[in-house]
């Protein structure tokens, strides 16, 4: 927003060209990077709507000639013209109902691969739900990707949110000799650490690109599993 020329047919240039890219994107079902950027410059510039005073903080600082002078760091605000302010305002007046549609359309895409996606523990459930393993499959496929997780909780015991940390073991094909048991079995004799570790399986009844799609929604399908379980 403050980078650069400070201009309203500039940076809805810079905008509408994002968007572009955006929306190519959701069109081959791809959410991930750009839903979760879209939510962050979405809040931002609700931020700065509401509190005008976040746009001055938010230009870069200069020192004045008095102060280098003294030898003093003091910083003085470069933005000191009501023009440019009333041009950022018409900047953000016209970003926000832009980014709000398309995240409205990102949030859709999501629903619909939430809705296709389904979650389920493997063998008995474990006491601590914390650590663990995650299975993620789309049949017909028999290949199925296996993850360790980790949660962590963070913030007050009376707002408390759930983060997750996955790291990628390896890849097995499930077969009648090789069931979800059967593989969770070979895990437990593998890494010690777990001996009774729980363990879900994600099914997504449609293909969707994995990375940028059908990882982000399970991790977070896993969140919800987990706290409910915890």
């Amino acid at each position: 927003m403050t980078e650069g020329l400070i201009d309203f047919e500039y940076k809805k240039y810079i905008l509408l060209g994002y968007l572009k890219s955006v929306k190519t994107s959701f069109q081959k079902v791809e959410l991930y990077p750009f839903l979760s950027d879209m939510v962050y410059h979405y809040r931002n510039l609700l931020a700065l709507q509401a509190n005008k005073s976040m746009i001055y903080d938010a230009f870069p600082k200069a020192l004045s000639q008095e102060d280098l002078n003294n030898l003093e760091v003091n910083y003085r605000t470069i933005l000191e013209d009501d023009a440019m302010m009333k041009e950022i305002e018409s900047i953000i007046e016209f970003a926000i109902p832009q980014l709000k549609a398309h995240l409205e359309e990102g949030s859709v895409i999501y629903e619909y691969v939430e809705s296709k996606c389904e979650i389920e523990p493997i063998g008995l459930t474990s006491l601590s739900v914390n650590e663990g393993y995650l299975f993620i499959t789309q049949p017909p496929e028999t290949e199925t990707k296996i993850y360790r997780y980790h949660t962590t909780i963070f913030g007050s015991s009376a707002d408390s949110l759930r983060g997750i940390n996955l790291r990628y073991i390896l890849k097995e094909n499930r077969s009648l000799s090789n069931s979800y048991e059967k593989i969770k079995l070979k895990l437990i004799r593998q890494y010690h650490d777990l001996p009774n570790p729980a363990t879900y399986l994600i099914v997504s009844k449609l293909k969707f690109p994995f990375t940028p799609t059908l990882m982000p929604v399970a991790k977070r399908l896993l969140v919800k599993q987990v706290s409910k379980a915890a």
